[in-house]
């Protein structure tokens, strides 16, 4: 086996440096805490959806709510990465 001494060589960073790492930990942070706080509140509610009245458990109403707020935030990003790669240099 040849040893490779080159310039080519990448220096080792850490797990927690990495930006894709640094934008995740986070959210799987919140995300651990709002399923904690999803899950510990079961009790049966009555909700208004603009006329008909829903009863359901209450985890269920914050367990969509926050589906719709990581969807929604996934559409945000989404576009933000996009406008920046068609931005003429």
């Amino acid at each position: 086996m040849a040893q490779t001494t080159g310039t080519n060589h990448k220096a080792h960073t850490s797990f927690f440096s990495r930006p894709a790492v640094r934008r995740f930990v986070p959210f799987v942070l919140i995300t651990a805490v709002a399923l904690v706080f999803i899950f510990e509140n079961r009790a049966t509610i009555e909700i208004r959806l603009l006329v008909p009245v829903v009863t359901m458990p209450l985890w269920g109403a914050l367990l969509i709510a926050w589906a719709l707020g990581v969807l929604g935030c996934a559409v945000v990003m989404r576009r933000r990465s996009s406008r920046r790669s068609h931005r003429p240099k």
